[in-house]
């Protein structure tokens, strides 16, 4: 008997909607893409995406970045590190999270994770107790939220300031209150593959007035951060804007002209990845070789992507594993292997970290740990057929 296929490439995203190209092609035949050229009476559509986005996120503050990876550098910088600073993040994550903390001079202090691919909490005490780290850049991996208010207690409790990754968090939430705002800064992805696309871009927001000047300041605002469409009172640019260094690292109203297209739809576009999410988890549940992560009640998640582990498997089974599955249709990526792959990297293979960590907790759970995309392109009934795939290569894996 044949064994079943699939077809769809898991790479393909949803097309731009229809009234985003129209008004790239209008904002084309103008020539003004830079987001300060612009004309009497008009704003800039980063501005627009700017005060649509924080309205959105019932924040008071948001900034259009070139990047998601742009974004966590130019928050750190504006909460205030020091060279030499550590900072802490946890240490399944992708690799934008530490550069970012390269970049703006501190030191990446990896903390462990547990079984559901959420920080440590227990380890992140004491390695805040360790280090006397300032800075805790949360990076909710994958959609997967840690204990947000267990997160904050101890963040206020060793007085560390807690920025938010929530490049794969858009949408989601805790306990009703939305991702992205349980932190003094959050910063988000509008890459190809996260929950909005403009290829690559990103957003920060807070409610900070200080960072948020700061912020605007290192984005490359030229002294014309009066046009941004969220910002502090004058006052609060009044040293800022002679003391803080341009970055250049500003969205273009181009990408913000395709965002403000997509962002009516967001909410529309979480329900049906959580419906797609839901399906495939309900089909892999039913395999007893597979281990799926616990999401706790209070996490509204957005189901983009899906992980799970096969522990099972010797790791001469691995790639004999994914290669069954590509055979097959189905691209799985894995978070064990010691050499990054792709945009796959395992958190010891960032070897520009100074201080070399053994996370043996981490080691363990990303060892027969398997990731894919839930692209919108594919239908609920695509993920019967990617489950059963899954799981008919999973128990001739391990029996």
């Amino acid at each position: 008997m044949a064994k079943s296929q699939f077809t769809k490439p898991f790479t393909q995203q949803e097309p731009i909607p229809q009234k985003g190209i129209d008004d790239a092609v209008e904002l084309l035949a103008t020539g003004r893409l830079h987001r300060y050229n612009t004309i009497a009476g008009e704003t800039a559509a980063a501005a627009v995406l700017e005060r649509e986005y924080a309205d959105y996120m019932g924040q008071r503050y948001s900034l259009a970045c070139a990047s998601g990876g742009y974004a966590l550098h130019i928050a750190l910088k504006a909460a205030g590190i020091r060279p030499g600073d550590p900072v802490l993040s946890n240490a399944f994550t992708l690799a934008p999270v530490p550069g970012a903390i390269d970049n703006a001079g501190g030191k990446p202090v990896l903390v462990e994770i547990d079984e559901n691919y959420c920080v440590d909490l227990a380890h992140l005490e004491t390695r805040m107790r360790q280090t006397g780290a300032r800075f805790f850049m949360l990076s909710h991996m994958r959609g997967h939220i840690a204990d947000m208010d267990a997160v904050v207690n101890l963040c206020k409790r060793h007085g560390v300031t807690l920025i938010e990754d929530c490049a794969h968090t858009m949408g989601a939430r805790w306990n009703g209150r939305r991702s992205g705002s349980f932190g003094h800064v959050a910063c988000f992805s509008t890459q190809t593959y996260k929950h909005l696309n403009s290829g690559e871009g990103g957003l920060l927001t807070t409610d900070d007035d200080e960072i948020m000047a700061r912020a605007i300041i290192y984005s490359g605002s030229y002294m014309l951060y009066a046009r941004h469409g969220t910002l502090p009172a004058p006052e609060h640019f009044a040293q800022v804007r002679l003391q803080t260094p341009n970055y250049s690292g500003r969205m273009d109203n181009l990408r913000a002209t395709i965002l403000l297209a997509q962002l009516p739809g967001l909410e529309k576009n979480c329900a049906r990845w959580n419906e797609r999410y839901q399906a495939l988890e309900s089909r892999l549940a039913q395999c007893r070789q597979i281990q799926l992560p616990r999401r706790p009640e209070a996490e509204f998640y957005v189901g983009s992507s899906l992980q799970f582990r096969v522990e099972a498997l010797q790791p001469d089974q691995i790639t004999g594993f994914i290669d069954a599955n590509t055979a097959r249709g189905v691209e799985l990526k894995w978070f064990g292997g010691a050499e990054p792959h792709g945009f796959t990297s395992r958190y010891d293979s960032w070897q520009y970290i100074e201080e070399r960590q053994h996370l043996p907790k981490t080691l363990a759970v990303l060892a027969t740990t398997f990731d894919l995309r839930i692209p919108l392109t594919f239908s609920v009934e695509d993920m019967d057929i990617i489950g059963d795939i899954i799981a008919d290569e999973a128990t001739a894996a391990v029996g």
